[in-house]
Formats: structure tokens, sequence, C-alpha cells
């Protein structure tokens, strides 16, 4: 009784995707019964030996009455115990299987104690047989009673349920189950000297009920024909709703339904009712206008829904709704024509108009204007520039002609003004003054730099033309001539306004030519501008002119910058070399004469090798038991004592090293009443002190994790015999069996899902200073939830140097499949010869629990990964995940990844579903290799299924009458799944190996033999 099982943690991974992954929601099994001899009046069953020939009473059909309890059973007794060589058989009739997968039949008996027939104890019997005949069609015939014809399902034994003439009639319950492909079955009871009373009989199976969840429906399905082995069910959505994703729902062994993925919504105009998980029409007055787990909602104002079912509720009269309004926003109008629009006259080219807003905006946020102007030619100017659309209440309009008539209208509009056609507007009528004359002259060039020029100006003439203007402020144009000199494009000017007599404008680009023009600002308007006076500036490392066209000089500063920029290239080109050759001398040496170069987000760094890889120092650190000198005083501190009164055994489900593990139950302390299912480990009765030191040592070093994906020791029992260790119970157990039971089943983001949860635990581990050195697929355990954890820590040691960060073992046997290299040949375990063992993990997941380097021997994988092989990618496996597994498989440890990179490379993945689409392509061959099998040496269907390990279909190939390689080799798709061949993964597997039979036997001119 003990453990290598566990509980179910209440203590999940955070991490959110993972918990939408696993999500779970049981629901109850029920069975489907497929007979029930307690309803039958009569059974009539077929009995041998049987009449005048038969040598023994033999079965014989009785009524089984007890008035206390209400029953009248029809039954079955035999009582030869007087005979010599008895051998009775009794068959129930033929039971049709149906949809079952596997079959559960339950046996109420009672036995007699042999001690009440003295006299016949030596022939007396206490049990009976149990046995099974498959059938494909029941027949008239009572079927085959010989023993070698039926498969024995078990001996049954009443246990302590045995009774005397003195003592009350015990019924024992008895249930037993066998796995069925063909159409029916014969139950069968064989009795060689029992007196024993068949009282009832039922023959069911069991099936995850038909149920919806996510507005998904399931229907009924069989569970598999192995309890580990989980069916995938796909449900359609329910009436009135769309699918999201596909809906899937796993059925386990138990039949109950565990881990929903995908599922549906309710359309639009209907509301999800979760509890009955139906979509109702959305009612009067209510609408919802896209898929989705909301409710409907009620009508915004302004509009209605006059029936049952409505997606958008319909504008009354009057109102209306913008495409790109939102469902639920109120129907809305156009707004009224804007007010009190004004003119403000700046100068005799420009104006500003100026408006309040409308009266009326119609119930929405989104008024904008639009300017139109009569007479106006395409030279005019508008700020804001765009007139067909903005918001603000003034727009500023330049470059009008003097001493004209303009008509100017000022549309409101708003998002529903196209959908009425028209627009409100006001409008104004302008008339421009006459213009001003030019007033600046003698405009030059005093200073040009490659990015710069400065310009001056003489002052403007008073009394012009009888006036006496008073200048303001004067405007330089900047122009960009792009072709040739004297051509110039006003369109891209840049302007600047100043008070001063000169200007400096920075900014320019070198090498290019540019126009210049000046006007001036009197109090009646702008004047015009003066000729354009044009300049190219010179390039960036050629010469500076600085001064004024009659004294010019030259500063040449080319040169020094040259010489700063062919230093630097140089001090960098020697800092290069010098750290390239102190990298290569390092790499010369052993890992201990260097420190580690740790692996950081891609990149190698210089760190420390105390950590091991291990990502970072955690603030609580492993204590090795093995430093106390009693295992006991270890225990006592890291382990909490259980009462054993407080455990319930219930059932033997494995062996250990060290003795039985089994399922229970453990009352919490301290009211004693709430239970919870554990794992039981027992030390054999008898076992030497050094089996017991260890045993205590396992549970010691289990006592100091508490991490979501590290086994939870919830306490031992060591005051008491039998000494054991109770930890929490994991459903699906080892990690390997459950996959290969489930081969291809699951999503590729679950198993990623599965890989970050083994890597946030070694992470866990690595931070607390701890080497596990046996990290395997079935070292990990997986819950209900498929929330899988570390365990077995008996090849575990603690790094005890800080320097080396190694542990040199005294010898043992090495899990050389995946163990790292550096391990196998100097025996030092760090946490990077963990990461090698994780990158082992990785492939065991993502092929269903292969194993890794198949049937090698050891020393063929010693060998080839020293000469540089890798195992190739599983099939479907995602390119980066297999990245990650070379990245695992770094020959020089430090190159490897630690456990903290791999967490949170799987966490982006897990983030971004995209990049697991792309899947990796096998990187060369290996002899050793089971798909580099000559194909053309194979003599039969037999050993081509054999070489790929497909064995067990070598009688479906055989009924469809596949049974030459020539046969084997056109085999498709369909036919696999004709055939029964169901799982994806197999499929797979077969089909890649059909395509190297087709490519064989066109390469081979003598083909197969056959």
């Amino acid at each position: 009784m003990a453990g290598a099982g566990l509980f179910f943690s209440t203590c999940v991974t955070a991490h959110i995707l993972l918990l939408l992954l696993f999500n779970q929601r049981p629901t109850f099994a029920e069975q489907v019964v497929l007979l029930d001899t307690t309803t039958e009046e009569s059974l009539e069953w077929t009995r041998y030996p049987y009449g005048p020939q038969a040598s023994t009473p033999g079965w014989v059909e009785e009524s089984f009455t007890n008035f206390d309890k209400g029953i009248n059973w029809r039954s079955y007794v035999v009582c030869d115990v007087a005979y010599n060589n008895v051998n009775n058989w009794l068959w129930t009739p033929f039971i049709e299987r149906g949809p079952a997968n596997r079959m559960y039949i339950e046996i109420k008996f009672t036995t007699r104690d042999c001690s009440l027939f003295p006299g016949n104890a030596l022939s007396c019997k206490e049990t009976f047989s149990l046995l099974y005949y498959e059938f494909d069609a029941a027949t008239k015939e009572p079927p085959p009673w010989e023993p070698d014809s039926y498969k024995l399902i078990g001996r049954i034994a009443a246990g302590e349920g045995r009774f005397n003439t003195n003592t009350e009639v015990i019924i024992n319950t008895e249930v037993k189950s066998i796995p069925v492909t063909k159409k029916g079955v014969y139950f069968a009871f064989r009795d060689q000297g029992a007196c024993i009373s068949i009282l009832a009989i039922k023959v069911y199976y069991i099936s995850c009920p038909e149920v919806s969840v996510n507005f998904a429906h399931f229907p009924k399905t069989p569970t598999g024909r192995e309890v580990a082995l989980i069916e995938q069910a796909k449900g359609t959505c329910v009436a009135h709703a769309v699918k999201i994703e596909q809906p899937t729902f796993l059925c386990k062994g138990d039949g109950k339904w565990y881990l929903p993925a995908g599922g549906c919504h309710c359309k639009p105009g209907f509301q999800a009712d979760s509890e009955k998980q139906q979509c109702n029409q959305c009612p009067i007055g209510r609408f919802k206008h896209e898929p989705g787990s909301n409710q409907c909602e009620p009508c915004p104002a302004h509009s209605k829904a006059p029936d049952y079912g409505f997606t958008e509720c319909r504008c009354d009269s009057g109102y209306y709704r913008a495409p790109d309004d939102p469902k639920k926003m109120p129907c809305t109008q156009p707004p009224s024509a804007p007010q009190n629009l004004t003119v403000n006259f700046v100068d005799q080219s420009t104006v500003i108009l100026s408006w309040n807003s409308p009266h009326l905006l119609g119930g929405r946020l989104d008024t904008t204007y639009r300017v139109v102007c009569d007479s106006c030619s395409s030279g005019v100017k508008y700020i804001p520039t765009n007139t067909e659309t903005f918001n603000d209440t003034k727009i500023t309009i330049t470059d009008l002609n003097a001493v004209t008539t303009y008509r100017f209208q000022v549309f409101a509009e708003n998002g529903v003004s196209q959908l009425v056609g028209k627009s409100e507007y006001v409008d104004i009528t302008v008339t421009t003054e006459a213009s001003v004359p030019n007033l600046v002259s003698n405009v030059r060039i005093t200073s040009v730099k490659s990015t710069e020029l400065s310009i001056s100006w003489d002052a403007p003439v008073a009394d012009i033309a009888g006036d006496s203007d008073l200048v303001e402020r004067y405007e330089e144009p900047l122009f960009l001539v792009r072709c040739y000199p004297h051509t110039n494009d006003a369109s891209n000017a840049t302007v600047i306004e100043t008070s001063d007599l000169s200007a400096t404008i920075k900014g320019l680009k070198p090498g290019t030519e540019y126009a210049f023009q000046v006007r001036a600002k009197t109090t009646r308007g702008w004047g015009e501008y003066t000729p354009v006076v044009y300049k190219k500036t010179p390039h960036a490392m050629g010469l500076d002119y600085v001064g004024d066209e009659d004294n010019m000089q030259v500063r040449i500063i080319a040169g020094a910058i040259v010489a700063v920029v062919v230093l630097l290239v140089i001090i960098i080109i020697m800092t290069v070399l010098f750290l390239r050759r102190a990298s290569d001398e390092c790499n010369k040496k052993q890992p201990s004469d260097c420190d580690t170069l740790e692996y950081r987000n891609g990149e190698v760094g210089v760190a420390g090798a105390g950590a091991g890889g291990a990502g970072g120092a955690s603030s609580r650190s492993y204590v090795d038991p093995h430093t106390y000198e009693d295992p006991n005083q270890a225990v006592r501190e890291f382990a909490r004592e259980i009462d054993a009164g407080y455990i319930t055994i219930e059932a033997i489900i494995g062996g250990g090293e060290f003795g039985d593990v089994c399922r229970g139950k453990l009352k919490l302390p301290p009211d004693g009443r709430s239970e919870i299912d554990v794992a039981i480990k027992t030390l054999k009765p008898g076992s030497a002190d050094k089996a017991r030191n260890d045993f205590l040592t396992e549970a010691s070093i289990m006592g100091q994790f508490e991490h979501p994906n590290v086994i939870f020791l919830q306490g031992v029992v060591t005051k008491s015999n039998p000494v054991m260790i109770i930890t929490e119970f994991m459903e699906n157990g080892s990690l390997d069996t459950f996959l290969r039971a489930n081969d291809g089943k699951f999503q590729v983001l679950q198993l990623v899902g599965m890989l970050r949860g083994i890597a946030s635990g070694m992470q866990y581990l690595a931070e607390m200073n701890y080497v596990h050195r046996d990290l395997a697929a079935r070292n990990v355990l997986v819950n209900a939830a498929l929330v899988c954890k570390i365990a077995d820590f008996g090849l575990s040691r603690e790094i005890e140097s800080a320097t080396e960060g190694a542990y040199t073992t005294r010898g043992g046997k090495i899990p050389v499949r995946w163990t790292a290299p550096e391990a196998i040949a100097f025996r030092k375990f760090t946490s990077a010869s963990d990461v090698w063992s994780m990158g082992i993990v990785c492939w065991e997941v993502m092929s269903y629990g292969e194993r890794p380097y198949w049937n090698w021997s050891n020393q063929d994988v010693i060998k080839s990964i020293e000469k540089g092989y890798r195992l190739p990618a599983p099939m479907d496996c995602p390119e980066a995940i297999y990245q990650l597994m070379l990245d695992c498989w770094q020959k020089e440890r430090t190159h490897r990844p630690t456990f903290a990179n791999l967490t949170q490379t799987l966490d982006k993945l897990i983030r971004s579903p995209d990049t697991l689409r792309k899947i990796a392509q096998n990187r060369g061959t290996n002899p050793l290799a089971p798909d580099a099998v000559d194909l053309t040496q194979l003599t039969s269907v037999n050993e081509w299924l054999s070489s790929i390990k497909m064995s067990r279909y070598a009688e479906s190939f055989e009924r469809a009458g596949v049974t030459t390689l020539e046969a084997a080799a056109r085999v498709t798709v369909q036919e696999l799944t004709a055939l029964g061949i169901t799982l994806v993964g197999h499929q797979k597997k077969i089909m890649n190996s059909v395509t190297a039979l087709r490519a064989q036997m066109s390469a081979t001119s003598q083909g197969f033999l056959v």
C-alpha cells in the first residue's frame, strides 16, 4: 500500500492561460443496464451438467426472499460439496454490448463456510470462477463450455462475507469489468465444489451522460475499452447558437466528463440561459446585435423592437442611426444651422469667419462644419486646410483678391446628415479692400552655411504714394528650388515673422538652392513681395562661407571630424578582438576552470556556476537530509506526523521499491470529518534499517517543497506500523502511461501547457539549489485537471559545491536515455543536466509517451549522442518546441537554457498560439533510428507492423484482406478508419510508413518478398 499516487491539490498553477485550458466541470456517470436479474420472474439459464445424465445436482434455480429488506429475486444455488471432481457451469444469455467498449458485471452472492461440512473439508471450496466468451452473433446452441474457450476474469471469494447456520446471511458484492470488441458476450460461472448462491446479476456499461456545456450538446458517450483511456467527444451547438471554436469534452473511464474546450455563443437576437444551456429569443422591446453570452438589452431612445428576436432596434420616424454607430446608441437627428455667423477683416487678402454652434445638435457629439465659397479661385487658402470636415467654429481664409465680393456658406453636419440628404447652413457676403504696394528693398544674403542662411534688407520708405503707412513687421517666405535656379514652388514655403531688419533661417538642406522674398505689413495690410533672391547652401563636408558679399572667409572643419571617427573605429575593433581571444581561451578549459556562461533570453552571459543554471536564487534553500545523523530527526523537522487512525486504505494501485502503493482517504484534523483522496506508500514489514532510512529520507526531501507543480507531502506515519508516506492523489497516474493511453487526443496547446507546468516545477527546485537527477515522464504525475507535478525524489541530491555546482555520485545506475553526456561520463549532475532531461521529457510529451531512442541499447545511445546525433522531431511537433529541445541538448552544459528561460519561453508560446503552427522538419537520419529500417527486407504485413510498433492492428489488417506488403502500400487514411484505427497519432504513424513502403517499392526492381 504505498506511494507513487497523489492527492488532488487545492493549489493549482497560477498561470492564467493554463486555468483557461484546464478548466474542468465534472458530471455524474451513467450506467446503461444490459441485464438485471432482479427484475426477471424466471431465468432459465443454460447449465452443465444438466438433466438425467448429470452426476451431481449442479446449479439449481430458486427464489431468494428477504421480507425485511423487500427482496424477492430469482437466483441460482449450487452446493455439491459432497462430490469429487465437481465441474458445474452456468451461462448467462447472450448479452449484446451495443455501443459499449467496456462491460461491467456486478455479482451479489453468498458463500457458506466450509467448516459447516467437516466430512468434506478436503473437497469443499469457498470460491468460484467468473469467465467470459466474446462472440459476434448469438446462436441457438449454448456456447462451448470447455475452459480453453473462455477467458478467466477472476476467482471470486467472499472475503469476510462467509456465514454458517448460526449467523445472519451476508450478501457479498463483487464488480468486475472486461474490454469488449465483438457483438456480445456470454458470462459463465464455474463451480468446483463450493456452496454458493448467485443472488443477483447486473451487467452494464458506463457512459458519460448526455449533457450540454458551453452551449454545445454532447451525446451520451460510452467510456473507453480501458479505464485509463479518455474518449474525446465533439459537440454540436444548441439551437440558435453559433460555433466559436470546435466544442470538445473528454469522457474519462469513470464516466465523468472533464475539461470542456471550445464552445458556442447564442446568435444575435437570442440571449443565453446558462442554467438550461439554451438560447431564447429576445422579448419585445429588447435586442441583441452580436453573438455572445450577454443578455438582450432594452431598445435605446427613439427606437423600438416591435417583435421577438430583434438584432437591432428600429429608429422612430425622423430619427436615424449611422452605419458606424453602436447598435445600443440612441437614434439621432441632423443638427440645425450654425448661429451668429460674423466676419473679421485681417487685411486686404485675409478674413476670419466665426460662428456659434447650432441650437439643436440632434443628440450627437460629432458635429462638423463645411465651408463653401462662391467666386473663390484655386489659389485661395483655408486654415484649417480641410474645408469639407472640421469641428472648429472659426476659419481663416487667405490669398483673396483685392476689391472682390465673395459669398461664404457654412454648413453644420453630423453622422446622420447624409442619411437625410440635406444639411442646414448659414451664409454671409464679404467684399475685400484694395492691395498695398511693396515697401521693402535691397534684400541680400549676409551669411550662408550648409544648414542655415542669414538675410537682411533696407527699411521701407515712408510716405509712399502720398501715404504715410507705418510698417508693423516683415515676413520672409522661404522657397525651395527643386530643379534649377529661378524656379520655385511657393506652396512649400516656410514663413517666419520678425520685427528686425534681418533674419536667420535654420534647418536647411545642404547642397540645395533656396529662393527668398520679403514683404512688409502696414496698417492697411500686407504689401507685395520683393523680387526673388536665390542662394544655394554648400554640402555638409564642403566649405562654409561667412560674411557679406564684399568680405568672404573660408573655414575647413571636415578634417577634424574624420579623424575622430577613424580613431573610434580602431578602438572598437581592438576591443572586440581582445574579448574574442579571451573567450576562446576559456572554452579550451574544463567547465570547472571558468565561470558558468548562463543562458538568458537567448543570449550567453557570464555568471557564477553555483546557481547551477536555476535561473536565480530562492529565498529558501534545500537542506540535504543525509546531513542528519538520525533520519528520524529530519523527518520530524520537514514532515508532519499523521495519526494512522485518520487514514483509510481503499485499494492497492501499485508497488514501489519499498512496499505497496495504495489509494485511500485522509480525514483532516481537527474535526476529522472532511476527507480527501490521498496516495499511501507503505514500508514492507521487516525491512532493514537502511531501507527504512531511505524511505524516510524521501519524505524529508518532499516535505521541503511547496509548489503547484511539485508533488505535495501530506505527512508521514512513523509511530505505528506499517510506516507510511502520505501524498496528494494524482488521478491520472504517471505522465508517460497517461499519454500512451490517450495518443493523439490533446491539442498542441494543452501539451505545451503540461510542459510549462513541468518547467515551472523544475525552476522552483533549481532555485532551491536542488538537482533531481531522474527527471522523466514516468516521474511526472498528472491529476484530474491535467496539472503535471514533479515526483520521485529517490535519485535526487543537493548541489553540494558552490563553485562547481555538481554532485559526484558514488556509483549506481544512471537512466542513460534521460541523462546528459557529462553526467554519464563524469557522474557530475547539475541543474544543467536536469535541463537536458527536460528536453527528453518534451520529446516524450510531444510523441505521446514514445520511448526515447526506441529499442536501442544503452551503448548505442551513448555513442550516437557523442557523435552529435539528437532525437528527431516527433510527428506534428511545432518547430518552436523542437528548437527548445535542441537548446536543452547542447553538448556544452553552459550553453543550455535555464529552467527560468524555459518557463518564460513556454509562457510566450502559450500567449501566442500562432507561433506553434509551423511544424518542425526532421534534420538528418541515424542508422540506428527505426525510420531507417530497410523495408525491402520485410516478408509479411505482421513484420512490417511490428517494425513500427503497431502489431496491435495485425488482426484488423488480416480481417480486411490486407495480407501482402503491396496491399499495405495502397492503404489510405479512410481505409484505416474503416479498419477501426481511429487514433490520429496511430493513423499518422502507419501512413508515414506506408509512404516509405511506396518509395522503397518503386526504388527497387526486385520488389518485396511476400
